[in-house]
């Protein structure tokens, strides 16, 4: 079983930085976007808050730098000592940082243009809107991003999927990250899209006793949705194995065994050990050796041959004979 996912590392999840009221909406579900494409407008006195430290900012580094100047040109003239102008130095080397501090803040979501409480959200990759929780005039909060909030906007995409897959523990070995798989969904049924493994995780889900891979399918036609469920196809790869027919193979008990043929007309019955179990066939790891004839028809009927044999074969309980008194 396998389920179908945006690609992470192809995917952006908007959230609000700041509190504020949608004054705007510019996209809407499944438009193309572009790098830096108007997602939303928002009217934010808290981000009008930071605007308003740039600017301070700003205008606390052009009156340091005028002081320097002065500074520069009374020490040049002998009227004021070093140590003042090694102040005014230290001030402005402080009004820098601040302005630095502050402006690129600003400029981390929205070009500086002045204290005008707009804050634009933009998309910051290339791809399709996949998901919109966002309402005109609606007031947003900056905590609506913590766990379990819906994000503004989603953006991915959706050429290439993510697949995740809940796979055996006795499927690891064919499962190595770079191994080519199938993917199909039940309303393409007669369609299998390639994919590739690219991680194994090192941990089995402890609710599900099953193991978590992820492949990436490529998806140029946009026929995989996000979401679908799928099943992964692929080929199971077994090491020091031999393949009877299942209808070989019969349970005896607890315990799995097969007729051999150790001569002519002559049967044995032998355990052996069976790693994988399909319709038609069955892999043994134990109990056989390669060139061995099995027998593939009536193996019940010489299960049951066998344990009439076993039952006449052994002893009666006889009576004990009665000892006679003296």
């Amino acid at each position: 079983p396998a389920r179908l996912v945006w690609n992470e590392e192809r995917t952006q999840r908007i959230y609000p930085a700041f509190s504020g009221r949608v004054v705007g909406i510019h996209v809407d579900l499944g438009q193309a976007v572009q790098v830096g494409s108007r997602l939303a407008q928002l009217a934010s006195p808290e981000f009008g808050m930071a605007q308003a430290d740039a600017a301070r900012a700003h205008a606390d580094l052009s009156l340091a730098q005028k002081q320097l100047r002065r500074q520069q040109e009374l020490f040049e003239a002998g009227v004021v000592a070093r140590k003042d102008l090694e102040q005014s130095q230290a001030d402005v080397a402080r009004a820098e940082a601040e302005f630095a501090r502050a402006n690129s803040r600003v400029r981390l979501y929205s070009s500086f243009n002045g204290v005008d409480q707009s804050l634009t959200l933009a998309s910051g990759i290339h791809g399709v809107v996949v998901e919109r929780n966002i309402n005109p005039g609606q007031e947003l909060r900056a905590d609506q991003g913590g766990p379990g909030s819906p994000p503004l906007f989603v953006i991915t995409d959706p050429q290439q999927l993510w697949v995740q897959i809940d796979a055996r523990e006795i499927d690891l070995p064919s499962l190595k990250p770079g191994r080519e798989i199938l993917i199909k969904v039940p309303t393409l049924p007669e369609t299998a899209f390639k994919a590739q493994i690219h991680a194994v995780a090192d941990y089995i889900d402890p609710s599900t006793r099953t193991i978590k891979i992820r492949a990436v399918v490529p998806n140029p036609q946009r026929l995989l949705k996000g979401e679908m469920l799928a099943t992964a196809h692929f080929e199971r790869t077994f090491t020091d194995t031999l393949k009877v027919p299942a209808s070989a193979v019969f349970l005896r008990g607890t315990q799995t065994m097969v007729f051999v043929e150790s001569s002519a007309g002559v049967f044995e019955p032998r355990s052996v050990v069976v790693l994988h179990e399909g319709p038609q066939e069955v892999l043994i790891s134990e109990g056989l050796k390669e060139g061995e004839k099995v027998v593939v028809q009536n193996g019940l009927l010489l299960a049951r041959e066998l344990r009439n044999a076993e039952d006449e074969a052994q002893p009666k309980a006889s009576a004990k004979p009665a000892m006679a008194k003296p």
